[in-house]
């Protein structure tokens, strides 16, 4: 059997310990880490690297440095870009999972003749017996779980991918282990950022970015077929309520997103929100609350992760989670021609359009897509 894995590392606690871990389990182990994007600063360009090297070169296993910035700019990047300007709110790591992490990474392993690849990922893969395949499923540590940003995956990879944390309850472990064997990286701060916008503010990166994009290229996405240069922070449209009454003005509809309740700059009776984000009208649309609230919601681009010829999708109980921090929800689930309607037994808040939609059912992930 061949037990060769190929592990993604990015310098950090998680995938460290993973090396560990699947070196115990007798994996022989490469670790190789992914380099994404044109950094103007060091924070991401060589100190992710360069502790991954050290990690490696403690535990004697070999390290890679795979130049993916091409790719990432096309599939990941770009994509950002566009959904902003098309008026939707992105998710890059769906993005990134979905083309970089489990596709290009998986092409390099088997170049390198790894049956399996491995990352941090809070998440689980097993043999289902209830749907006799792979299957892709919640970590045990619910609060740590990534599942959610897996969904996109191709599920024909599934029986070759190894998540060594599955099991593992909380952070504080994961820490020990690394301490007890000697690794540097074992305080180390997770990342909360936006790899390629480190310092969190995305609208001075579309500011930088936009001018580099007159055309939208993205799959799923509009495109602007103009020949003028987007310059969307700057196109002064109305923020408006639902029966059209003008409040005030913003500045660019790039800067805003459904659920919004800061930094709207207008007054009225009681706290408003964004509601809608009209595209063609260039405009906001706010109301209150309550006006947040719904029990539907229909998503495209879908990914299903179990055979859906052998277990019927149309017309089942699942839970669904509408961002990465929600709830899963009670609903039904219907799929017509490529577009999934989700109804839900409670209306949802803040159902935001370009954000993925995942499906479970027991903990197992079936499939998602982007909500629009």
């Amino acid at each position: 059997m061949n037990k060769k894995v190929l592990l993604g590392m990015s310098g950090g606690v998680d995938s460290s310990v993973a090396a560990i871990l699947l070196q115990k389990q007798g994996y022989e182990v490469i670790g190789a880490t992914m380099r994404l994007w044109e950094e103007e600063t060091e924070k991401i360009t060589k100190n992710p690297i360069t502790d991954a090297k050290k990690v490696c070169e403690k535990l004697k296993i070999k390290h890679y440095v795979l130049d993916f910035r091409e790719e990432f700019r096309n599939r990941v990047v770009n994509n950002f870009i566009c959904t902003y300007m098309c008026a939707k709110t992105p998710n890059p790591c769906v993005e990134c999972n979905k083309f970089m992490k489990f596709d290009a990474f998986y092409k390099i392993a088997k170049e390198l003749d790894c049956e399996y690849i491995a990352t941090g990922h809070y998440a689980k893969c097993f043999y289902s017996k209830e749907f006799n395949e792979y299957v892709l499923a919640k970590a045990d540590a619910e609060e740590k779980d990534q599942s959610y940003f897996l969904y996109g995956v191709d599920k024909s990879i599934l029986p070759h991918v190894i998540f060594p944390l599955a099991e593992f309850n909380n952070k504080e472990e994961i820490r020990k282990i690394a301490e007890e064997n000697g690794l540097e990286v074992a305080n180390k701060k997770d990342s909360q950022e936006i790899c390629f916008i480190p310092n969190n503010d995305y609208i001075d990166f579309l500011k930088k970015e936009q001018n580099k994009h007159n055309k939208c290229n993205a799959k799923g996405n509009e495109s602007n077929k103009s020949n003028e240069m987007i310059n969307l922070d700057t196109k002064e449209g109305n923020i408006v309520l639902r029966n059209g009454k003008v409040l005030g003005k913003h500045t660019g509809y790039i800067k805003y997103t459904v659920g919004q309740r800061k930094g709207l700059g207008v007054s009225y009776k009681e706290p408003l929100y964004v509601l809608e984000i009209e595209k063609e009208k260039n405009e906001v649309i706010v109301g209150t609350e309550e006006e947040l609230y719904t029990d539907t919601l229909f998503a495209n681009e879908l990914n299903f992760l179990i055979n859906t010829e052998e277990n019927s999708i149309d017309g089942i109980e699942i839970e669904a989670k509408i961002r990465y921090r929600a709830k899963p929800a009670k609903a039904i689930l219907k799929v017509e021609e490529g577009i999934a309607k989700v109804k839900f037994y409670e209306p949802q808040r803040a159902i935001t359009p370009g954000q993925s939609v995942v499906f479970y059912i027991n903990n197992i992930v079936i499939g998602g897509g982007k909500i629009v």
